[in-house]
């Protein structure tokens, strides 16, 4: 037989179970990118299409964006988005699907598509072979 606080415990794990999904949906981003950059915007239409909520600051520092968020200089794209609350890091372009994945474990500081692949969201069509790795260099997921 189950008690009222025990049933409370299971509701409260229960909602406590949904939280990284909520944090994911509410996520909001701020992009940092060359004004001149078509294949940035791209990406920042495939996040917004996604549901991300995405703000776009164009600079002509990127470096010193990069320096100041830490990314990695192997890991390094042409953009660079950081997340509002937790700031965690978003380099080139990462798939939402990858986006969201990092959203519900704030432990992962912040992901990477190195370079300017062409399978990836603003750069060209999709095709199950874009791997997106953490900051460490490991493979995160593959899109």
């Amino acid at each position: 037989m189950r008690t009222p606080q025990m049933k409370r415990l299971i509701l409260s794990a229960a909602l406590l179970a949904g939280l990284p999904a909520a944090h994911a949906a509410d996520a909001a981003i701020t992009v940092y990118k060359s004004p001149d950059c078509g294949c940035c915007e791209g990406w920042v239409r495939h996040m917004r299409a996604a549901g991300i909520e995405t703000k776009v600051v164009d600079t002509n520092d990127m470096q010193g964006v990069k320096d100041r968020l830490h990314v990695p200089a192997a890991l390094r794209s042409c953009h660079t988005a950081v997340v509002s609350g937790s700031n965690q890091v978003i380099e080139g372009h990462a798939p939402a699907t990858a986006v969201k994945k990092m959203l519900a474990n704030r432990s992962v500081r912040g992901i990477a598509v190195p370079g300017m692949p062409v399978n990836s969201p603003g750069m060209g069509e999709m095709d199950g072979k874009l791997v997106t790795v953490d900051f460490a260099g490991a493979k995160f997921s593959q899109d």
